[in-house]
């Protein structure tokens, strides 16, 4: 992640998208060469020089204020999220070398909790999408191609979000899978702008760009957006069509973990199909229980 070029290639994407007549400027027909705002019309409208501006694209954002980060955030209509991650860019943790991957692991108490939420699919990840652990019902309903102990292995444990491009059978599980494809990149844009110095997001993200056009096509859109709750509409291979809620919890500490929960409203159709699915992630991986010993009188 490239910091400078980040932030120029973000304010030119929404400066591109912002037409002339939606802020207030008269426009000749045929007369623009350029889609959305010119520079000198977004310095004009966020009270800003122009030579500010331009530095700003250029990716140098020095001692840029507050007030002047808003104000061209209000012109370019910019969400919350995006207006976060506009001040991220702009005000990088510093020009740190990629820190070394460290191998995560779930918390003891935090797999005992996970255990214990028997009739709720739950997971843990990190702030890359990484699976640090499951319970079975979370396995069953997301991945139940994938083994038990997938997310014990840190090489090889499960990313929601590589999982989401690369692996047909969990893509297949979302009725709209071009819109949690665009949500999916939309998230790690705002993580990765948050942390622009971690390597092992980084190779995630080319990964990605290299082996997937659609993850590639959405990430040049830089699209910015977070989501703690909602629906998934998914289709299980096994119970059919489920609506669930879902919540992200996030865990102490800084490291951007979460706990994921997917719930069904009670007595729903899809209530009833995940307990069914919650009948069949019996616990076999379980070690088998030791047979009562027959009293023998001799």
């Amino acid at each position: 992640m490239d910091a400078p070029s980040e932030l120029g290639d973000f304010l030119k994407s929404r400066r591109g998208a912002v037409r002339p007549e939606d802020v207030g400027l008269a426009t000749a027909p045929n007369q623009r060469r350029v889609a959305g705002l010119r520079r000198e019309e977004l310095a004009l409208l966020a009270g800003v020089s122009v030579t500010h501006y331009t530095r700003l694209e250029q990716g140098r954002a020095a001692g840029v204020s507050d007030s002047v980060l808003d104000a061209i955030a209000r012109t370019l209509r910019l969400s919350e999220d995006e207006t976060a991650h506009l001040k991220d860019l702009a005000r990088p943790t510093g020009a740190r070398r990629p820190a070394v991957p460290r191998a995560e692991r779930a918390t003891a108490s935090a797999r005992q909790l996970l255990a214990a939420m028997t009739d709720v699919p739950a997971l843990i990840l990190d702030r890359r999408g990484d699976v640090l652990a499951w319970n079975r019902l979370g396995r069953a309903l997301l991945a139940p191609h994938l083994p038990w102990e997938a997310p014990d292995t840190p090489g090889e444990r499960p990313n929601l979000i590589r999982m989401l491009f690369l692996d047909e059978r969990y893509r297949d599980l979302y009725a709209d899978r071009k819109e949690e494809a665009l949500l999916a990149v939309a998230s790690l844009r705002l993580v990765a702008g948050r942390h622009p110095d971690d390597r092992a997001l980084a190779e995630l993200i080319g990964q990605l760009s290299i082996q997937n056009g659609e993850f590639s096509s959405l990430w040049a859109r830089h699209p910015v957006r977070t989501c703690t709750s909602g629906v998934k509409s998914l289709h299980h291979p096994v119970v059919g069509a489920l609506e669930l809620s879902f919540e992200n919890l996030c865990l102490p500490g800084a490291s951007g973990r979460r706990l994921i929960a997917y719930t069904a409203e009670p007595g729903s159709p899809s209530d009833a199909a995940l307990c069914l699915l919650a009948s069949t992630a019996a616990p076999t991986e379980a070690q088998p229980v030791d047979e009562e010993p027959v009293f023998d009188p001799r």
